[in-house]
């Protein structure tokens, strides 16, 4: 038997990156997985691929920082299977690069909404959805700049300490309802995210980003779908209000 047979897993954020090796790594453990993101072509090929090779996939298209849109999302889950046995709120954006006094507000807006409030949105729905069902396992996708700062980077650093804040309370809210809350800090992955932050094909910056961590490299994304993978299963039954670090050793740093 698959870890995850019959068990419906709905990751935001989907149609690339950390998200769709996370949606292909649920599928191949047997579940139905939800894949949810902006990008409704990507989005659409992938849940088609899904489909094609593992149980049927289904792709709901939803902006994080629009709460309709979320309430939605997990409304047609919930239409489609019945059920929500795993979320993982993976979507977010990088932001601009600018020192603090510099940062435009515009950009504060746009990060902290897609990366806390959006998050905070899925988890409110996604929690009405599990404490009805008396189950479920929720990772909020935060980062290792959810643990120290990063020059240039105060939005996306704000948020994802908020994040990690975010994650720690609700888990103390609804441990008492059987459902487990944690958060997952990546180190820096090879990702569309770390590409449009300019860092790809500048060798220079590349190889200093990579020797930030002990390992000498970035993570692969299928390296922290594993984490995943195991922080959503019956293995770590006992593990929740906690930020799961997997960076290469860039903390120990």
């Amino acid at each position: 038997m698959k870890t995850f047979d019959n068990q419906v897993v709905l990751i935001t954020g989907a149609s690339s990156g950390i998200g769709k090796a996370a949606a292909e790594a649920f599928s191949q453990a047997g579940a139905h997985v939800v894949v949810a993101d902006v990008d409704e072509a990507a989005g659409q090929a992938l849940a088609r691929q899904l489909s094609k090779t593992g149980p049927e996939s289904l792709f709901v298209a939803c902006d994080v920082a629009s709460p309709a849109s979320v309430q939605q999302l997990v409304q047609r889950t919930l239409a489609k299977f019945g059920r929500l046995d795993v979320a993982i709120n993976n979507a977010g954006v990088g932001g601009a690069s600018a020192p603090s006094a510099d940062y435009p507000d515009e950009e504060w807006q746009r990060v902290l909404g897609i990366n806390l409030s959006g998050v905070w949105y899925c988890q409110k729905y996604e929690l009405q959805a599990m404490v009805a069902a008396g189950r479920g396992s929720i990772i909020n996708m935060a980062s290792i700049l959810g643990k120290v700062g990063f020059p240039g980077a105060c939005a996306y650093v704000a948020a994802k300490h908020g994040l990690i804040g975010l994650t720690e309370t609700a888990a103390l809210e609804y441990g008492p309802q059987g459902i487990r809350i944690n958060a997952v800090c990546p180190g820096f992955i090879e990702t569309p995210m770390l590409t449009k932050a300019g860092i790809e094909g500048h060798n220079e910056m590349h190889e200093q980003l990579a020797a930030r961590h002990a390992l000498h490299r970035l993570g692969r994304p299928e390296e922290i779908a594993g984490t995943l993978l195991w922080l959503a299963s019956e293995q770590a039954s006992f593990v929740t209000g906690q930020a799961i670090v997997v960076d290469g050793g860039y903390l120990a740093q």
